[in-house]
């Protein structure tokens, strides 16, 4: 990871810990989480079947509530700072056959794994630089999600 990157995870990394105060209220209403059961395995086309059911699907160590490693934490609240609510969540820790599956799927080598209406967007580190440049407020508009960080720099232009 670039120094910038790094430097921006860690921020999201420690502002997500004291968001949820460490009691795990990090759920979302929306969130759909899905353990060992989710897809049965790490077919091609069941996978294909899961990053195609929902606009927004995260594959991740842990839970949304509880990721397991600090770049699935990121990803999770970087949907948070933009409201996403609504989106399915597979924890490959659960399944070795998932876990493998989805990188064999996607040719690509770590978890988490980002798809936005059923493309493969990337990791934590395409994702957070997703957010920076503002290309994942577009992504997120294109799949009809308003971004909630449209409303905080409306808010504060109004100021």
């Amino acid at each position: 990871m670039s120094g910038s990157l790094g430097r921006a995870a860690a921020a999201l990394l420690r502002w997500g810990r004291g968001a949820g105060g460490g009691s795990g209220v990090l759920r979302s209403p929306g969130v759909r989480t899905a353990g060992s059961g989710a897809g049965g395995g790490g077919s091609a086309e069941q996978l294909d079947a899961l990053v195609k059911k929902d606009k927004v699907v995260v594959f991740l160590k842990g839970t949304p509530e509880q990721p397991q490693c600090g770049f699935s934490n990121a990803v999770v609240q970087i949907l948070r700072l933009h409201g996403v609510r609504d989106y399915a969540a597979y924890n490959v820790l659960d399944d070795p056959e998932l876990r493998q599956g989805i990188k064999d799927y996607s040719n690509w080598p770590t978890i988490p794994q980002v798809y936005l209406n059923g493309e493969f967007v990337g990791g934590c580190d395409i994702l957070l630089q997703m957010h920076q440049n503002g290309d994942l407020v577009e992504e997120l508009k294109k799949l009809g999600i308003h971004s909630a960080l449209l409303d905080e720099k409306k808010d504060q232009d109004s100021k």
